[in-house]
C-alpha cells in the first residue's frame, strides 16, 4: 500500500511538472516557475522585481545558475525579456519553456547545458507587460495594438530615459564620456511607468553583460543604436561604437534560428509570393540596425548599453504578434538553437578581475582599442569593473590594446588577441599600483 503512494505521488508530480505549450495567463506563469524550481532547486531561484505592474501583477523572473543568488567573479550574467508589448507573446512562453528545458536538460545531464549553467548566471524574465497581456487576450489577441501598451495606455519602449540624445550630443562636442550616461540625464520626457521602473532597478543592480528582448511583428534581430543621430524617422544607420559586436550577437541568433537569415523566405504581411511590397530581413542576413529600420527614442536596448555595461539587441520573432497555441511547440524548435547559441555569446571577449595590493578595485575603466587593422580603432565605449573588481568586455576576433585604469592609479595597458570560435572569454587579468603624488614647495 505503501508503495503504491509513493508511486502514485511520484506520477502526479511528474505529470505536473510536464511542460504544456499553451498561452499561459498571469495566474499559470509564477506556477510554471516555480515548478522548475522544485524540479531543480539546487541551480534555480524565483523571484520578482521590486515593483508590480499597475494592475498589481508581479513581475517574476527565474534564475539558474550554480550558486543560484548570487554574483561570481568570472561567471557573466545574462537575461532575456520577454512580453515587454502585451500582445507580442511569443516571448513569454519561449522563455517559460526554455526555463522547463534548461532544467530537464540539466537533469538529464547534457553536457552543454550543464557547462553554460556552470559558468553563467541566467536570468529569465517572461513577462515585463502582464496588464497589456490580459488586455490583449481578452480582446481576443488579433488587433496589432491593443494590449501593446502597459495599463496607463504607454509603450514601454518609449519610456526609459532617452540616454541616445546625451551620448549624440557629447559627440558634437567632442567629449570623451561614453559610458553609464544615467547620471548625466537632467531631466525625463515622461514619467517613468512602475514596469520600466522596476526593471531600471533590475538592469543597475545587476551586472548584465549580455540581454535581448524578444518581441513580435517581424522576423529579425535588430542591434543599436535605435535612435537616429540626425533625428531622421526611418532608413538612417545609427552605429554604436561596438557596431562589429552587436552585428555579430544579432547575426549568432538569426544564423541559428531556422529561417531568420534565409533571403528565400517571405516578408511578413504578405499573403502571395511577390514580397516586393514588404521587406523580407533574410535578405540582408536577418539582421538590422534599429534605426536603420525606424528611430525610436526611449527604447529598452538602448538604455542597456549606455547606463550600464549590458550589451542587448531586439528580438523579432514572428510575423505574427498573438500565434495560435497550436503553433508555440513549433516555433520552440524554431527558436531553440537561437535562444541557446544567444547566451553562449555571454562568453567572447576578454574578461578579468582588476585589483591592487590590498583587494578588489571597483568602477575602475576598461578602455578597448582594435588594432587589427593597420591603423588602431579605438572602441569609445568603456566597461567597468563590479563589486569583486570584476569586467566583462565583448569583443569579435581580433587583437586588442586593453588598458585598466582608475583615479589614484597608474593605467596598466595589455594587447591581447581574440580568437575564433570561443567557448570561454579570455581571461586578462590587471592588478594596479597606486600613484603617490610629492609636493615640492
Amino acid at each position: 500500500m505503501a508503495s503504491y503512494i509513493v508511486m502514485t505521488l511520484l506520477f502526479v508530480f511528474s505529470a505536473s511538472a510536464e511542460f504544456v505549450w499553451k498561452h499561459h495567463n498571469n495566474e499559470e506563469l509564477p506556477l510554471v516557475l516555480e515548478e522548475v524550481h522544485q524540479k531543480c532547486p539546487n541551480i534555480t531561484r524565483v523571484y520578482a522585481l521590486s515593483e508590480p505592474s499597475v494592475c498589481n501583477v508581479p513581475l517574476y523572473v527565474i534564475e539558474f545558475s550554480d550558486s543560484p543568488g548570487f554574483h561570481q567573479p568570472y561567471k557573466p550574467e545574462v537575461k532575456y525579456v520577454g512580453n515587454m508589448h502585451g500582445n507580442e507573446v511569443l516571448g513569454r512562453e519561449l522563455l517559460l519553456g526554455l526555463a522547463d528545458y534548461l532544467c530537464d536538460q540539466y537533469l538529464k545531464q547534457d553536457r552543454r547545458i550543464r557547462a553554460l549553467i556552470h559558468s553563467t548566471r541566467i536570468h529569465l524574465l517572461p513577462s515585463m507587460n502582464p496588464d497589456g497581456w490580459q488586455l490583449s487576450t481578452d480582446t481576443g489577441g488579433q488587433d496589432y495594438l491593443i494590449g501593446r501598451n502597459n495599463n496607463h495606455s504607454v509603450d514601454l519602449n518609449r519610456n526609459f530615459p532617452d540616454l541616445d540624445a546625451i551620448t549624440f550630443e557629447f559627440e558634437r562636442q567632442g567629449i570623451n564620456h561614453n559610458n553609464h550616461l544615467l547620471k548625466d540625464l537632467t531631466r525625463l520626457a515622461a514619467p517613468l511607468e512602475p514596469e520600466t521602473r522596476a526593471v531600471m532597478r533590475w538592469i543597475m543592480s545587476i551586472p548584465f553583460v549580455l540581454s535581448a528582448a524578444i518581441h513580435g511583428g517581424d522576423l529579425v534581430a535588430n542591434y543599436p543604436y535605435d535612435e537616429s543621430r540626425s533625428g531622421a524617422p526611418v532608413s538612417e544607420y545609427s552605429a554604436s561604437p561596438d557596431d562589429d559586436t552587436f552585428r555579430e550577437l544579432a547575426t549568432t541568433y538569426a544564423s541559428a534560428h531556422a529561417d531568420m537569415a534565409s533571403a528565400s523566405r517571405r516578408g511578413c504581411h504578405t499573403t502571395s509570393s511577390d514580397d516586393s511590397a514588404t521587406y523580407n530581413f533574410g535578405k540582408q542576413g536577418g539582421v538590422t540596425n534599429g534605426a536603420a529600420w525606424y528611430s525610436l527614442k526611449g527604447g529598452m536596448q538602448d538604455f542597456n548599453y549606455l547606463a550600464t555595461n549590458a550589451f542587448e539587441v531586439t528580438l523579432e520573432l514572428g510575423c505574427d504578434k498573438y500565434p495560435a497555441a497550436s503553433e508555440l511547440a513549433k516555433e520552440w524548435e524554431r527558436n531553440r538553437e537561437a535562444l541557446l547559441a544567444y547566451l553562449w555569446k555571454a562568453h567572447i571577449g576578454i574578461k578579468g578581475i582588476v585589483n591592487d595590493d590590498s583587494g578588489f578595485i571597483q568602477n575602475a575603466i576598461i578602455s578597448v582599442v582594435n588594432i587589427t587593422g593597420p591603423v588602431p580603432r579605438p572602441i569609445r565605449h568603456d566597461v567597468t569593473t563590479g563589486a569583486y573588481g570584476d569586467y566583462y568586455r565583448l569583443l569579435t576576433p581580433g587583437h586588442y590594446e586593453v588598458t585598466a585604469s582608475h583615479p589614484g592609479y597608474f593605467p596598466v595597458s595589455r594587447v591581447v588577441t581574440v580568437p575564433h570560435h570561443q567557448t570561454s572569454a579570455h581571461v586578462l587579468n590587471f592588478r594596479l599600483e597606486v600613484c603617490i603624488f610629492l609636493t615640492i614647495f
